[in-house]
């Protein structure tokens, strides 16, 4: 009988021209994605291949596109991805520990980036600008209230930084005592608020605009100069500076020290 020779499934998709297997076009699809952003950074990409791209660091082998695709379909936009959860990253289909842990590496990246532009070591703080950059970043996100401080120094140098109190989705409670016990602490010359508002309303309430009063008239006691306020949202800001507000509280504090004076 004569021997019929048939051809197998390896020389069929990888030994004849134009076929690839399976890995191997994927393999070429990573590659092309590399190959693009060495040469254009994200410009050009998709959301899900921004994500895709992300997904390929975790996972060295395999096909991350549909895990992509489907991470943007569930939160909408790259920066919802990354300011996901590592559990609601984890409930996608392709996503592991390891694919969301390097998803909130980037996530942490990025408030680490900001910070450092906001506030290079032992330098004066200059620019308003990166702060809020900052302010945003860490905090224009999050789905609680939180109250920020950053004490400065005699020179205007950034001493330290605090998250203070942390609330609901429309509050949280400020204590002037307990936000003014740092600057003694520290010694602090001066210091700036801030808190977001998950609702994305920038608007100050009228308990912003009284509890930020409260605070200008306790640090005047102590010496301490309140800078600014900032109410940060998802993409704006609200600064009580900007708007007048701190010369006038700071006027009204003034006064009433004055006031005091007088009646002693």
């Amino acid at each position: 009988m004569a021997l019929v020779l048939r051809e197998s499934n390896i020389v069929k998709y990888a030994f004849v021209s134009g076929k690839r297997t399976p890995e191997q076009s994927q393999k070429g699809h990573r590659q092309r994605l590399r190959q693009r952003f060495d040469k254009d950074g994200l410009s050009g990409f998709n959301d899900y291949e921004v994500v895709e791209l992300l997904l390929t660091l975790a996972l060295p082998r395999g096909d991350c596109k549909e895990s992509a695709k489907n991470a943007i379909d569930r939160f909408k936009t790259v920066r919802r991805v990354l300011d996901a959860s590592p559990d609601e990253l984890k409930q996608l289909d392709g996503v592991g520990p390891v694919s969301a842990s390097t998803i909130k590496l980037v996530r942490a990246l990025a408030d680490y980036y900001f910070h450092e532009q906001a506030f290079p070591k032992a330098s004066p703080l200059s620019n308003s600008k990166d702060v809020v950059d900052y302010l945003k970043v860490s905090m224009g996100s999050c789905d609680r209230e939180s109250f920020w401080a950053l004490y400065l120094d005699a020179q205007n140098r950034p001493a330290v930084e605090a998250t203070l109190f942390m609330g609901t989705l429309t509050s949280s409670v400020v204590y002037p005592r307990e936000v003014l016990r740092v600057a003694l602490q520290r010694g602090a010359a001066s210091v700036i608020f801030a808190h977001n508002h998950p609702s994305g309303c920038i608007e100050p309430s009228e308990n912003d605009r009284q509890i930020t009063r409260d605070l200008v008239l306790a640090a005047n006691f102590m010496d301490v100069r309140v800078l600014d306020h900032i109410i940060v949202g998802i993409n704006e800001h609200y600064s009580f500076a900007d708007h007048g507000l701190m010369q006038e509280y700071r006027k009204q504090a003034m006064d009433f020290q004055e006031s005091r004076r007088r009646l002693s």
